[in-house]
């Protein structure tokens, strides 16, 4: 991921963070910020190590072949 693509998360990001000033108490503004940042959080992080999979206790398949038991 580069300096670019991370800064565009953000400012996708940012007119959310503009509407929260309309909020009427701190506690909503609060919840709805936390929400924003672990959903920027989570783009972010599978820019970086890509999609996480559907069934994430699935082994991957080995690129090579095993040796074969003797």
């Amino acid at each position: 991921m580069t300096k670019e693509e991370y800064l565009q998360l953000a400012a996708d990001r940012w007119p959310e963070l503009e509407a929260l000033e309309a909020k009427g108490d701190f506690y909503a503004y609060e919840k709805r910020f936390a929400e924003i940042m672990k959903e920027l959080e989570l783009a972010v992080l599978q820019a970086h190590i890509g999609k996480v999979p559907e069934n994430y206790r699935k082994k991957s398949q080995s690129q090579r072949p095993s040796a074969k038991s003797k």
